[in-house]
């Protein structure tokens, strides 16, 4: 557990655990690690924003269900954000957008999700709106359940506090819902019709809409914030497991076997056993290799077969990672992000 936030200029990051992303406060490599919120496990690759790292967004790109865009609340879309959304897109990613530093001088949310829907052409649809800007921000209000949430900070996070929505906000969230909701009716006929007739909007048809356009990748919930601040966080937390794919709902990805018969590869733990090496690391123990799990059950001490090399090769010891830390695992299956130790020949 981390119990104090960090600031990556201040190379106090939990996240840019190496020497040199502490020295020039910028991140320099992917870092692995996870969360438990609300019943699920969220497995987090943290990626490099600056454009000489793009080999290392590219690399965990591969290899990820969803992913969260950042962007600023001053300047929008940058270059390299243009570049990293592209990188997703071929990927086919279901992405959220996150618009951080709202208490920034000059902060601009309306800017900024035009910027989203102009530079990268994203069907970007709020689903939150912040209350004030730069000094004045404060809180958020949630379109889908319609109330304020308010923040105060305190030392290791920040209390939220629920609310009406302010009288001089209710109707700009209200034409704010309604454009979500008009977004959202896209993806299922009932709302459709719901909404075409202005019969009462059931708010779960909503949420399901959305995640449907957003797993086809056809819709991007926009969400608020100031992370340093801790504002925003845990609402876009409760996002990813709403609108974000688990691995069971990505579709089957096609491998090759032997004599190149293709094979279907789902995610289920009682299949064999499939997953890409996707990065590599120098350890005291040896090279460390992260893995993701798409298919089957790994466990310690096994022998798997490197299919770019036609050998079998040993896994010594199964890691969980956490940045720069790690725990050791007996047992990993389909789904999971993990790095192994005992591989030689995986490039």
């Amino acid at each position: 557990k981390t119990y104090k936030m960090g600031e990556v200029h201040e190379g106090s990051a939990e996240m840019d655990w190496m020497e040199l992303e502490k020295e020039r406060g910028i991140s320099i490599t992917a870092a692995a690690t996870f969360c438990s919120w609300k019943g699920f496990q969220i497995n987090i690759i943290d990626t490099p924003g600056h454009v000489d790292f793009t080999a290392e967004v590219e690399r965990s790109l591969r290899v990820l269900d969803g992913a969260i865009g950042i962007f600023c609340a001053v300047s929008g879309v940058e270059s390299q954000s243009e570049t990293v959304w592209r990188q997703g897109q071929k990927y086919d990613l279901p992405c959220l957008c996150f618009i951080n530093k709202m208490d920034k001088i000059g902060a601009d949310f309306e800017m900024a999700v035009q910027s989203i829907q102009d530079k990268l052409l994203a069907n970007a649809v709020p689903v939150q709106i912040p209350i004030g800007e730069a000094s004045e921000y404060c809180g958020l209000i949630d379109l889908i359940e319609m109330r304020a949430f308010y923040f105060e900070q305190e030392e290791t996070a920040a209390k939220c506090i629920e609310k009406d929505i302010p009288a001089d906000m209710l109707a700009e969230a209200e034409q704010a819902q309604h454009d979500m909701i008009e977004a959202a009716a896209e993806f299922d006929d009932d709302l459709m019709d719901d909404y075409i007739h202005d019969n009462p909007i059931d708010m779960d048809t909503v949420v399901a809409a959305i995640r449907k356009g957003t797993l086809t990748n056809k819709i991007n919930p926009v969400f608020c914030g100031a992370a340093l601040k801790n504002i925003g966080a845990r609402r876009l937390l409760d996002g990813v497991i709403a609108y974000l794919p688990s691995p069971k709902d990505r579709p089957p990805i096609t491998g090759y076997g032997a004599n190149d018969k293709e094979i279907e590869i789902v995610c289920d733990p009682d299949k064999p056993f499939v997953a890409v090496a996707f990065k590599i690391t120098s350890d005291k123990h040896g090279d460390l290799y992260f893995l993701r799990i798409y298919q089957g059950t790994l466990k310690k001490g096994s022998r798997v077969l490197n299919a770019t090399r036609g050998f079998k090769e040993n896994i010594t010891r199964i890691f969980e990672m956490h940045a720069a830390s790690r725990d050791l695992r007996e047992i990993a299956r389909a789904g999971d992000i993990v790095a192994v130790v005992g591989l030689k020949d995986t490039l």
